[in-house]
């Protein structure tokens, strides 16, 4: 075989061998658009899904291939971040059109996004990466106030795309602070299908995974109308807005604004009601630690209803936020311990979970039944 000849077929065996650890992208998506979770070629359970540019194996492709006189496509050309070309333009094309004049047009491309943001992590990527593109998805369902001309299935594509979006980690502080989402979140947890609202609850609940975005949805007032949701109680919605509502109840200035806003009476009427109790109790334990949710449940028979989950739980973890719960009613709100030691006498519910609770229930307890002790004695002397 003349040398050049076999230079040619060592540098293609080498060619072949590099790239026999890569796959093209297109064909890798592919794979996994059709439900595929492992390695083509060992069939080993992939440990994630997430793309990444092999540019070392593009560059010596492309080498090669000017080296042996062979032309590379770049119709598929992939920028730094991993994403295609092709996928941004369509991309851009897709946002041009939720602004277009044609309704028809504009349904059909927020149902497209929500449908590609939803499964391809790229497009979510490109919102954030894309001038403008927030408000553009946006426009279409940010008109005037008239819910009567709201089209309900362009809102719910609309809403759940930009829940999609709020998934990614770098676009959550950009999604909050744009100027209309906040209040066409408020707006969608009023109005629209279930699913609609039960997705500005999850979108709201995504974005607040940052403190300064609590802050920005709290001033917004935006946890009236998640309450009112809660109160209407639908299924479908009900985890999603709880999730939301013990989230921007982290930070102490939400917390006020819940309680005023008539928190602890719709949580209290739903864990009475037994809806979603592990929940509701976990947001109730936060609002506990304003005096005011102290005074409201008093006055809605908290305390009965809280010792009765003790009683009759299983879950230790509702016992722990019960008995958390009152004991900071023992600090504010004397009058019910006379009800705290009636319970006591009568099914010695506080002992029982004092011998027999976890680590964090029994020193809670413990402390409610020296706190009871201490009066009975102060009374007898008296």
């Amino acid at each position: 075989m003349p040398n050049n000849e076999m230079n040619h077929a060592l540098s293609f065996l080498l060619f072949r061998l590099v790239v026999m650890s890569t796959y093209e992208r297109r064909m890798i998506e592919k794979w996994l658009k059709a439900g595929n979770r492992t390695c083509p070629r060992t069939q080993q359970v992939l440990s994630h899904t997430v793309l990444t540019p092999n540019h070392l194996i593009r560059e010596i492709i492309g080498q090669w291939c000017e080296n042996h006189g062979i032309q590379l496509t770049n119709s598929n050309h992939v920028n730094e971040q991993g994403i295609a070309e092709g996928e941004h333009h369509h991309f851009v094309s897709l946002l041009e059109k939720t602004s277009s004049s044609t309704l028809s047009e504009q349904k059909a491309a927020a149902k497209e996004l929500r449908l590609l943001t939803k499964k391809m992590p790229s497009f979510r990527v490109l919102f954030g990466e894309t001038s403008h593109a927030i408000p553009k998805l946006l426009k279409p369902i940010s008109g005037s106030g008239n819910t009567n001309n709201l089209h309900l299935d362009l809102q719910e594509d609309v809403i759940t795309t930009l829940l999609n979006i709020s998934i990614h980690d770098n676009n959550k502080k950009l999604v909050a602070e744009t100027p209309m989402v906040i209040p066409l979140l408020m707006k969608a947890l009023r109005t629209g299908t279930i699913e609609t609202r039960s997705n500005a609850a999850a979108a709201l609940f995504t974005l607040s995974a940052l403190d300064c975005n609590k802050q920005l949805i709290g001033k917004a007032a935006a946890l009236k109308p998640l309450i009112d949701l809660l109160e209407e109680g639908h299924p479908l919605a009900m985890k999603d807005v709880a999730s939301a509502i013990f989230s921007l109840c982290v930070i102490h200035e939400n917390k006020v604004r819940a309680v005023k806003d008539g928190a602890v009476w719709v949580i209290v009427r739903k864990i009475m009601d037994g809806l979603h109790v592990d929940e509701l109790l976990a947001i109730l334990a936060l609002l506990s630690s304003h005096q005011k949710a102290i005074q409201d449940m008093g006055e809605i028979g908290g305390v009965t209803c809280l010792l009765s989950i003790i009683r009759e739980s299983k879950c230790d973890r509702n016992k722990e936020n019960c008995i958390a719960i009152l004991q900071t009613i023992c600090l504010y709100d004397r009058t019910k311990l006379k009800d705290m030691r009636e319970e006591e006498n009568k099914h010695r519910t506080i002992s029982e979970l004092a011998l027999n609770g976890t680590s964090r229930a029994k020193r809670k307890a413990t402390a409610i039944l020296e706190r009871l002790n201490r009066v009975v004695n102060i009374t007898h002397t008296a």
